[in-house]
């Protein structure tokens, strides 16, 4: 008498398993980068929450990627 499954469920295949690992890493690194993303904007969210700015150098330090504008204005130069 024949059994009448011969081969192996395609559950147990190798490259269903391979498969399935693949699937379950690359949903939890989602799943990690999503918490992140979301812990990082609310940490941002809380300290700009009341901040304003009040007098003008930091107005001008945030210009020009960190750099006062009147430092650089005020320099001369000889060429």
């Amino acid at each position: 008498a024949l059994s009448a499954q011969t081969e192996a469920p395609f559950y147990e295949e190798w490259w269903f398993l391979l498969v399935m690992a693949l699937s379950s890493l690359i949903l939890i690194l989602l799943v990690v980068f999503a918490l992140v993303l979301h812990g990082q904007s609310k940490k941002y969210r809380n300290c700009s929450a009341g901040k304003t700015i009040s007098n003008v150098e930091e107005s001008v330090t945030l210009d020009n990627g960190g750099f006062t504008a009147l430092e650089l204005n005020s320099r001369h130069l000889n060429i």
